[in-house]
């Protein structure tokens, strides 16, 4: 009897750490959209302001201007974008530990039918999840 009410809390605590993650992916991931869709729209700057402070400490916002239209640019507009993965983790080569979100969308642009964007979420000191990274392949 001992050994079945062990296992069901353990079973409780994993399903709470499973619910935990997802909120943490969905806030996540609906931030990635809203911010993706600034980048959709050609608001480069507007992106810049809402990025993380490592996003900003990486690069100025006119880097990161000139840098999205140079990329985004020739690629046309946006025809699809489907989620594919969101992992919540702790660790990210070359980052600080920390709470993060990599988000993995496959995408399809008028000149470039097949790609992946991927959307590095960080949670900042003010509770607000920001993008710290993204990159199209």
């Amino acid at each position: 009897m001992r050994k079945v009410a062990i296992l069901a809390v353990m079973l409780m605590l994993a399903a709470s750490l499973v619910v935990a993650q997802n909120t943490k992916t969905d806030a996540a991931q609906k931030t990635a959209g809203s911010w993706l869709g600034l980048v959709d729209n050609g608001d480069y700057a507007g992106s810049y302001d809402r990025a993380s402070s490592t996003f900003k400490a990486a690069l100025t916002k006119d880097k990161w201007v000139d840098t999205s239209k140079a990329v985004r640019s020739p690629l046309g507009k946006l025809v699809s974008r489907t989620l594919q993965n969101a992992q919540y983790t702790t660790q990210l080569p070359g980052a600080p530990d920390g709470q993060y979100v990599v988000v993995q969308y496959q995408s399809s642009f008028e000149n470039k039918k097949v790609a992946v964007e991927t959307v590095i979420l960080q949670l900042e000191k003010d509770g607000q999840w920001k993008v710290s990274g993204y990159f199209i392949k």
